[in-house]
């Protein structure tokens, strides 16, 4: 068989972690299947620029696509372990992986010579979707700046190493650097939930120890009535990577607006966004002030009630700082709309919530889950396969909660990125819920389930796009701000109440979540939107303005406290450095936007669908094949034009946005 027909067989060891029975992954395990990636993404680019005669679309764009097909399959994999293997040294290992894959994606996409092939292939006969892929890799390369002289492109693989660098070690910093609250009065933990309460033992000196992980600090913020144990909750979490990651972000801020000068760009900001939907740094800018406006008046009167509510009970009270900002706003629902958060949580234990999710997601995509046997890396990730009418279409995997060493946020990774007739897509969710030992149920404050509905959004999105003819077009291989569309939209189907109710039982009685609860749930639930949303003007507005000047001028505390204070009603908390762990940073970069962008898609997506039919109506069909199915085969414009018949309305997110006033239970 010739090379090139060799190349066209998939590897035959997909999963990194596949090892002999018995025998765990090693480092050195991972480093060798790593290098056969490279190596078969190597022979692909030499295989194509060794083509002689008229470029097509076989001899030329079906190598190149194989060595992304390989880059993808080392690097998030890599990205995989580097989050959740349990033994530190895979977990450097992938880190090295990692940075070592996007080098040899930095000097492929400097690459002038297969810019050149690429730019020469004969598209008579191509689909559009083979068109669009082209367009976009050939717009990568200007990007990168293939059109600049050798000296330069050496210069900037060089930048672009160093970013790679500095984004993992950014990353890594906070993924191990989960810090610790020590509680020695008893009554500190006052108010918070009992099986919370149960998990919690005292240690030999009569004192508690609680972590900064998810499960742990929530319940803390949410809950607790000592404002000085959520201050040092708070401050503990928001400096989880400080001061390590003072100056790694300062050297990627100096690094990104270095690249950008290169390539003639005013700033990264306006670099990041130039192949997006939103198109430049001055568009998101526009955008941001739309948000403001719609969110200003309600966010004003949402704190005008929160605080007066807090001041009935501490009449001293000038603020609230933004310690007890969670903490207020549940007391205040548990006030006026007769409802405590901590009553749904029976309610929803992991094990419910996951069923939940799963039904839901194969009665609205008509797809079935099945729970598979293989192997994957560790113990605890459940793994099912994905079938459409018997037919095997792909596999994900379940790595739900806390663990140490483990990535301590909530994400969707991609595994194998789907290639029809190669490779069946595969992807994870990496989460921190509560659960996961024996005889702890696991139960869910209903924002996690949201979260769940999110991320599993995503997953969805990485599955059923993930049967495009070429790996560049699969799963999330669409515009950076399309790409939070699939998961924000799913969110919306958590209000529906027969839903809600068909997984929602009491983990003690088994009773049904009654349907007035739920209602209260959903009224205490829009209560808070508007405030929520200046909270994303903040993160937005920071990522944007850290990426939009002159990153040597920058004072990481000064700015971040200017703009909390400009945006956020709520008393800053002296100590708060949460710019350090603000992991969005090394991968939205300035784009943080995307989320509001994307809400305001996806709830226009969701009006959409019919509220008596939610799950077995028409529209549920046609957004998967116009939207999730196309995985990058369209652009985020295109799709949005397909299932809508237009461009978004803003006007759904407004609605959502003023919810709470509008049915007068605020009036």
């Amino acid at each position: 068989m010739s090379e090139t027909g060799t190349l066209l067989d998939p590897t035959p060891r997909t999963h990194s972690w596949e090892t002999p029975i018995g025998h765990p992954l090693t480092a050195e395990d991972f480093a060798g299947w790593v290098r056969d990636r490279l190596a078969t993404a190597d022979a692909a680019i030499a295989a194509l620029l060794a083509v002689q005669g008229p470029r097509t679309i076989d001899n030329t764009l079906r190598l190149y696509d194989i060595a992304i097909e390989q880059l993808n399959l080392a690097g998030s994999q890599a990205g995989v372990l580097n989050s959740v293997a349990a033994d530190k040294a895979v977990r450097d290992q992938a880190q090295e992986a990692a940075q070592q894959v996007a080098m040899v994606g930095t000097a492929l996409g400097l690459n002038r010579d297969v810019y050149e092939a690429l730019s020469a292939v004969n598209l008579t006969p191509a689909s559009p979707a083979t068109r669009r892929l082209v367009e976009r890799t050939l717009l990568g390369y200007r990007l990168s700046g293939v059109d600049k002289d050798e000296a330069t492109r050496a210069h900037l693989a060089q930048l672009h190493e160093t970013t790679t660098r500095l984004s993992l070690e950014f990353g890594r910093n906070i993924q191990e650097g989960a810090k610790s609250v020590l509680v020695e009065d008893a009554g500190e933990l006052d108010g918070l939930p009992e099986d919370y309460l149960a998990r919690h033992t005292p240690n030999c000196d009569g004192h508690y120890l609680l972590t900064t992980d998810q499960p742990d600090m929530q319940p803390v913020m949410t809950f607790a009535r000592s404002q000085a144990l959520r201050e040092r909750m708070f401050i503990a979490y928001n400096t989880r990577a400080f001061p390590a990651n003072v100056q790694v972000l300062l050297d990627l801020l100096y690094t990104r607006q270095a690249i950008a000068t290169l390539l003639g760009f005013r700033s990264w900001a306006d670099l990041a966004t130039a192949d997006q939907m939103m198109g430049s740094a001055a568009n998101v800018r526009t955008f941001i002030a739309k948000l403001e406006e719609a969110s200003r008046i309600g966010a004003e009167r949402e704190v005008e009630m929160v605080l007066a509510f807090a001041r009935t009970h501490q009449p001293e009270l000038e603020n609230i700082n933004a310690a007890s900002r969670a903490y207020w706003y549940e007391q205040f629902r548990r006030d006026r709309f007769a409802f405590d958060s901590q009553s749904v949580r029976p309610y929803f234990p992991y094990a419910q919530v996951e069923q939940g999710v799963l039904d839901t997601a194969a009665r609205l995509f008509k797809i079935e889950f099945r729970r598979s046997s293989v192997i994957a890396w560790h113990p605890a990730v459940s793994v099912f396969d994905v079938y459409e009418a018997n037919q095997h279409v792909g596999r994900f995997y379940l790595d739900m909660h806390p663990r140490d060493g483990k990535d301590k946020w909530f994400s969707a990774a991609p595994v194998v990125s789907g290639v029809r007739g190669r490779y069946l897509p595969e992807a994870a969710l990496i989460c921190n819920f509560p659960g996961g030992d024996p005889g702890d149920p696991g139960l869910m404050q209903y924002s996690d389930v949201v979260t769940y509905f999110h991320e599993f959004g995503h997953l969805m999105h990485a599955i059923l796009g993930g049967r495009t003819e070429w790996a560049g077009l699969s799963g999330f291989a669409t515009e950076g701000d399309f790409i939070e569309v699939p998961s924000q939209m799913l969110e919306e189907f958590f209000r529906d109440i027969p839903l809600l109710q068909s997984f929602a039982r009491h983990y003690q009685t088994g009773e049904v979540l009654p349907a007035e609860l739920i209602r209260k749930m959903k009224l205490a639930g829009a209560f808070g939107r508007a405030d929520w949303m200046r909270s994303q003007l903040y993160y937005t507005t920071l990522s944007l303005d850290l990426h939009d000047q002159d990153p040597h001028a920058l004072d990481l505390d000064r700015i971040t406290r200017r703009l909390y204070e400009s945006l956020q009603p709520w008393q800053w908390v002296e100590g708060n450095r949460m710019y350090a762990s603000f992991g969005h940073l090394t991968g939205y970069s300035s784009n943080y936007y995307t989320y509001a962008f994307d809400k305001v898609i996806a709830l226009d997506f969701f009006a959409q669908f019919d509220p008596d039919n939610l799950l077995d109506g028409h529209a549920g069909k046609k957004y998967r094949e116009t939207v999730l199915a196309q995985g990058g085969s369209r652009s985020g414009r295109q799709m949005v034009q397909d299932f809508l018949g237009r461009d978004e309305d803003f006007g759904p997110f407004s609605d959502w946005l003023n919810e709470e006033f509008a049915d007068g239970a605020l009036a």
